[in-house]
Parts: C-alpha cells; sequence; structure tokens
C-alpha cells in the first residue's frame, strides 16, 4: 500500500518536477561552459558532464532534491591536471577518480567530510573561489595573460583594470564591455526582488541577452559583432558529432606521480563539495528527508566515470543549482533527471546559437561564483566565530594557494589540532581519549522516551563522527537531550553541526536541546564559537538607530512593547508553507502584546545554501486568533500563478465572488472547507484592502507585503490590517 502510494505521490509531483528541472537546466548551462572553459576544457565537456550526471545520479542516487553536473571546486585541479597530463591523459584521471568515488562509496566512507574542521573546509572553498577569480577575471576584461600562481593572477587584477581604460582595440573594448555589463546583471539581478523576473536565472539572462544581441548586429545593424573572435565562443560541435566522436582517453601516464596526484585531488575535492553540498540540501528538503551519502558517493563515481569516457569532466552534487531546484519545487529525483533532458534538447536544438556568446560574458558568471566563495562576508563570519578560527582559514587558504588543495586541506587539519593542544595547555587530553567510546547515548523512559546522549572528554573534528552516528539513529520528531557536562573541549565544527541538528528537529517536530555548558564559556558570544573555560567577555550595549527608535514610538501608539535585540527562537513559524525551504536565521525590532496574540517583527532569512544562498529581510506580521480557521496561503494573482497552475498548483476558485477569484492565487489541502469559509464578508475584506501575502495554519496567522524590510508608515499599515482582520475572522 505504501508502495502504491508513494507511485501515486511520485506522478503528482511530476509536473513540479519538470518545471524545476527546467529552471535549473537555464543555470546549468552558461554554467557548464564555463566552468569546462575555466579548466582548459572543451566547451561541451561541462554539458556532458550535467546530463550524464543528472540521468545516472537521479536514477541510481540517494539523494532527493540534489542536483549533479560539474562543480566549481574542481576548476583549479582540472586545470592543472589538464596542462600538466594532456587533455586525453586528464579525461583518464576523470574516470579513475569515479573509481575511487564508487570505492568510497562501497566502504561506506560517507563520513569522511565530518573529519575536516569547518574553517579548514572554508580556507579551502575560499581558495577555489580565488583561483576562480583570478584566472577569469582577466578574460572577463578581455585580457589574456599568463602567469605561475594564482597569487600572481590576483596581483595583476589592478594593472588589468588599468589596461582595460586604455584599449584601442574596438574588439576588445566591446568584449570587456560585455564582461562587465554580465558581472553586473550577476551583483544586481538577487537585488531585484520581482516573481516574473526572476524566473529566468542570472546566467540564462546573460545567454539570453549575449544572443541578442549577436543577432541585433546581423540582423539589424548588417555588420559583423564588433567583438573580438578571440573572446567568442568556440569548438561546440554540433549534437550528431557529440554522439559519433568519442575522446580518446589515454591511461598510458597511469604509473606516474603527477597523474595520481591529480587523481587525488580530483577525487578528494568532488568527495568534499558533493557531501558539504549534500548536506546543506537536506537542510532545505521540505520533507526534511536525510540523504544516503554513501549511495551517492557510487552515483557520481559511476556517472563520473561514464562522464571521462565520453569526454566530460567530473560529476559532483552542486549547490546552486540544487537549492535553486527546492525553491522552485522540486521534490525527488526526477528534478535532476528532467534538468539533464531539458540540457539535451538545448544542445539538439540551440548548439550553434551558443556560439554567438561572448567569452568575457560566460567569465564574468565564474569571477561572481568565486567572489561569492570568498566573500569579504565569509571571513567577518568567522573572526566573530573565534580569532583561532581565523589563523586556521588563511593558513588553508594559503597553503593550497601556493601548493596546492591536498596540501591545503592537510595543514588546516594539522594547524587545527595544534590550536585546539595550545588552547587547552593539554597534548594528552587528545592522544588519550581519542580512541575511547566518549558518547553514550540512551532512551528515558521515565521521561516519554527522551533519548539522552552523554558526551565525555572531548568533542571535536577529530570524534565528532561518534556523536553523529549517535544522533542519526534518532527519528527526527523526537526529544534529544545532549549532555556535555563530562566534556572539557567541544570545537567549532561540533557547535556548527549541532546547529544543524537542532533546526532539523524543530522543523521535523521534535525538540533538540543541548545542557551541559553552563560552566563552559569561550572568547566569543558567536553560537558556533568553541567552548571552553575562559573569562566572559565584555558585553557592549548598543544604543538604538533612527528606525527602531521610531519603532519604538509606533508600539506606544498601539500599546505593544517594543524589543530591540536579536531572538532565536523562531519556532513559531516552522509550520508556516513559506518558511518550509528557507532557513530563519533571527527575528528583532519586535512589536507585541502581552499574550503575543500580535507579534509585528523584522524577520533575516535565507534561500539556498553556501554560494547560492540569498539572505532575505522583511518586516512581517503574526496573529494568533482565538478561533480556528481552515488553512490557506492567500496572493495577489498574476501571470506567476496562472504558469503555477500548469505545474500542479491549484488555485481554489470562489464561485460566489469571481471578482475575488480573479485578484486572489488561494491554496489549500481542504478545498471544501476553504470555500465554506470564504464568505462574501471576508472576500469582500481582502478586495478593499492592500494586497498582502497572509497564511494561516489554523489557529494564527502570517501576514507580509513585500520582501524588504517596511518603512514606518507600512509598518503602521500592516498593524492597522492585522488587526483589523483579526476582527472579521473572529
Amino acid at each position: 500500500m505504501a508502495k502504491k502510494n508513494n507511485t501515486i505521490n511520485f506522478f503528482k509531483a511530476l509536473p513540479k518536477n519538470i518545471f524545476s528541472g527546467f529552471v535549473v537546466s537555464l543555470i546549468a548551462l552558461p554554467l557548464g561552459l564555463g566552468l569546462a572553459m575555466a579548466s582548459d576544457a572543451p566547451p561541451i565537456s561541462g554539458i556532458i558532464a550535467a546530463v550524464i550526471g543528472g540521468l545516472l545520479v537521479s536514477i541510481l542516487g540517494g539523494s532527493h532534491v540534489t542536483i549533479s553536473g560539474p562543480g566549481n571546486g574542481l576548476v583549479g585541479v582540472l586545470l592543472v591536471a589538464i596542462s600538466t597530463l594532456g587533455l586525453e591523459s586528464a579525461y583518464a584521471a576523470i574516470i579513475c577518480s569515479g573509481a575511487l568515488l564508487l570505492i568510497l562509496g562501497f566502504l561506506r566512507l560517507g563520513k569522511l567530510a565530518d573529519f575536516f574542521p569547518s574553517s579548514a573546509i572554508q580556507g579551502m572553498l575560499a581558495a577555489i573561489g580565488l583561483i576562480i577569480l583570478g584566472k577569469q577575471f582577466h578574460i572577463m576584461l578581455a585580457h589574456k595573460i599568463k602567469r605561475e600562481d594564482t597569487i600572481d593572477y590576483l596581483l595583476e587584477i589592478p594593472y588589468t583594470i588599468k589596461d582595460a581604460f586604455n584599449y584601442t582595440n574596438e574588439g576588445l573594448i566591446y568584449a570587456a564591455i560585455a564582461g562587465v555589463i554580465s558581472f553586473a546583471i550577476m551583483i544586481f539581478y538577487s537585488k531585484i526582488r520581482n516573481k516574473y523576473l526572476q524566473l529566468i536565472p542570472a546566467p540564462m539572462w546573460i545567454v539570453i541577452i549575449s544572443i541578442a544581441i549577436s543577432y541585433y548586429f546581423e540582423l539589424i545593424a548588417l555588420k559583423k559583432s564588433p567583438i573580438s573572435s578571440e573572446y567568442m565562443i568556440s569548438g561546440i560541435p554540433e549534437f550528431s558529432e557529440i554522439v559519433n566522436q568519442l575522446p580518446i582517453v589515454d591511461f598510458s601516464k597511469v604509473g606516474s606521480l603527477p597523474f595520481w596526484t591529480s587523481v587525488l585531488a580530483l577525487t578528494l575535492i568532488a568527495s568534499i563539495e558533493s557531501l558539504l553540498s549534500i548536506k546543506a540540501v537536506d537542510k532545505l528538503d521540505p520533507e526534511k528527508r536525510r540523504s544516503n551519502v554513501n549511495r551517492d558517493l557510487k552515483a557520481l563515481g559511476l556517472a563520473t566515470i561514464g562522464s571521462g569516457f565520453l569526454g566530460g569532466l567530473n560529476v559532483v552534487t552542486v549547490i546552486a543549482r540544487s537549492s535553486v531546484n527546492v525553491n522552485n519545487g522540486g521534490s525527488n529525483r526526477s528534478a535532476n533527471f528532467f534538468h539533464a533532458t531539458f540540457l539535451v534538447i538545448f544542445i539538439v536544438l540551440f548548439s550553434s546559437q551558443l556560439t554567438r556568446i561572448p567569452l568575457p560574458a560566460l567569465m564574468a558568471i565564474l569571477v561572481y561564483t568565486g567572489y561569492k566563495l570568498a566573500s569579504p562576508s565569509t571571513i567577518r563570519n568567522i573572526f566573530s566565530i573565534g580569532r583561532e578560527q581565523l589563523i586556521i582559514f588563511f593558513v588553508t587558504l594559503f597553503v593550497t594557494l601556493k601548493i596546492g588543495l591536498i596540501t591545503g586541506i592537510i595543514s588546516g587539519v594539522l594547524v587545527t589540532f595544534i590550536i585546539h593542544i595550545v588552547i587547552n595547555k593539554s597534548f594528552s587530553m587528545f592522544f588519550r581519549n581519542v580512541l575511547k567510546p566518549n558518547v553514550l547515548m540512551y532512551t528515558e523512559e521515565e521521561s516519554q522516551g527522551n533519548y539522552y546522549v552523554s558526551v565525555k572528554h572531548f568533542c571535536s573534528f577529530l570524534n565528532f563522527y561518534k556523536l553523529k552516528d549517535k544522533l542519526d539513529a534518532v527519528p527526527e520528531d523526537q526529544d534529544v537531550i545532549v549532555d556535555f557536562s563530562l566534556c572539557e573541549f567541544v570545537d567549532h565544527t561540533v557547535m556548527e553541526n549541532l546547529n544543524n541538528y537542532r533546526e532539523l528537529f524543530s522543523k521535523r517536530g521534535g525538540h533538540f536541546e543541548v545542557v551541559g555548558l553552563d560552566m563552559h564559556d569561550t572568547d566569543s558570544k558567536h553560537p558556533f564559537a568553541l567552548r571552553r573555560l575562559l573569562p566572559v567577555p565584555n558585553i557592549i550595549k548598543n544604543s538604538l538607530t533612527k528606525r527602531q527608535t521610531n519603532i519604538a514610538i509606533i508600539g506606544e501608539s498601539f500599546r505593544l512593547n517594543y524589543v530591540s535585540k536579536k531572538q532565536k527562537d523562531t519556532h513559531f513559524l516552522n509550520d508556516y508553507l513559506f518558511f518550509r525551504t528557507k532557513e530563519v536565521n533571527h527575528i528583532y525590532n519586535q512589536l507585541s502584546n502581552e499574550n503575543a496574540a500580535i507579534n509585528l517583527f523584522d524577520i533575516e532569512f535565507s534561500e539556498g545554501e553556501f554560494i547560492a544562498k540569498e539572505v532575505v529581510r522583511s518586516t512581517m506580521l503574526h496573529i494568533k486568533l482565538n478561533n480556528s480557521i481552515p488553512e490557506f496561503t492567500l496572493d495577489r494573482e498574476g501571470f506567476l500563478e496562472r504558469v503555477y497552475a500548469f505545474a500542479g498548483f491549484k488555485d481554489i476558485v470562489i464561485q460566489e465572488d469571481n471578482d475575488f477569484s480573479k485578484h486572489f492565487y488561494l491554496l489549500g489541502e481542504d478545498e471544501e472547507q476553504i470555500k465554506a469559509f470564504f464568505n462574501t464578508e471576508i472576500t469582500q475584506f481582502f478586495e478593499s484592502n492592500p494586497y498582502y501575502h497572509v497564511e494561516s495554519r489554523g489557529n494564527c496567522l502570517l501576514i507580509f507585503g513585500k520582501e524588504r524590510l517596511a518603512s514606518i508608515k507600512e509598518i503602521k499599515a500592516l498593524l492597522d490590517f492585522g488587526k483589523r482582520l483579526q476582527h472579521v475572522l473572529s
């Protein structure tokens, strides 16, 4: 019976997954081309990796809403492999790295990612970002150069910018302009909160605009494209050529050290990038399912082997495209399959059009990606966690840039271990206890079945896997207490992972609580900071801003209490559909009455994860009702909502009020109950007032206008609307 229901649900969700797969393919097409060219591989190599990965991983993988294809992190390693081994031998290295990934999956070594400190991983990813940014920035400004290492490329950036202002060659000027405009699109696109515009992702807008301008010069201006031919994409074969001409794979260098160095580097980065992405995307999954990472490693390994033989790059799980998939309604592995299918359709129908895209435009996408990986905000965040984390971060970053990725991550691990010894002034604590079973878990029957987990000695990246194994065995709808009262030291990696568990359990209806850290303190007040006995730092009280002062005045006029400080306890938002694929960071600037029946607040939440993460701040109103009403979501109806109808999102029509149904988009599970609830008084109230997003969870409402912070005037209007709506509904 359960199997039958799963099949029914699969086909029921198929329209949404087809729609999501299409949107993801719009990003995967330009990124695949750009990543391949940045790696000195043929442009089609990136598309082949995305197609093979999408088809095989969707069938054989163990994750639910992830997307697979070529990854950002592999650009530097592939560049080195192709330059030192040659393209044919690099394909052989890709195939061997796929075989190693397959072996890792069979050996159930997916937990290896837990042995890397968080700050070291951040440092490695930032180094990868700088490698991408440093080498592609010059091409973005139509200035090809050759340097020894990434640091030299980065130091040359000011000179490239200066040279761009002195170009006399018209072809180079137009190429640089294409790169700058494309980079501006990548920067400012996410700031435009327009649901129609954002149906097409920023990278695809760059492709569309580039091709449109090319046709303008050809068909209207009747002249050749002014962009220099050396800065146009070339070498994209017709689909028939791809099928008929398999690349030559050269295994003759399989006995050499550079070959296996490349294989190990490809395997290390592919596995880390994939495992981190899977873990991040699991947090976004609306159904909060746990992925089978070992099964996914096997599927990624097979896909990489197939991709290498067909002339493609390594296949990894990619966070940016996976986040887009979730945000567009992708709910199962079929979205990955359809993303690959649409890529094949694009190449079959439009391969000749892709040669109209300027190379600097594609490189602008990668420069932006590199910047996101190495963003200054990452450094600020790490510094706020603790100064020692900054040392780990920079050591990993610089060693990776100067020597290589494998050496970089190893140096990060070693520096982290040394810092932990210095902080605790004890090597013996780690040496004596690292192999001991320091985690005990049992069920407390007298406490209605709570899971109690006791951790002793120390808990760091070295032995976190022991705690993780216990926590993974607990259903997320249960209550868990993790006790560190017998633990002398808890590091940043553990604290960050515990926060992820807390969010996961909260969203699945369980409860996750950490106790026993009362006697521990830290140099930083950041929740992820490592814990040990330290002097308590001073707390600096910040004065209110002008906006906060005005909000406090509004509170007085509406007889509401005002609290400016950040609140992490946002569990009351967990059940709302709006937040199913979003992560709430905190709420602040709260206006509420004594029983919190009315609660207006500013909120910070994020869409997507990792380099695809976009932080959004908005102002929302939460209202508790005295009576129970149906659960529904109400929005202003527009073109996008009509498109959603084709993807399986059904609008509920109120027959008694056609004008209301024309102007509003109404969703909900219990259609008959909702129709009965929306009587003439309620529909006329919504028609005669400003449009807001209104979501009911039965006994409470969430109301907001735009996805931005509200002005003082808008806050007053929102409060007034909410109070009058509360009166109508009661």
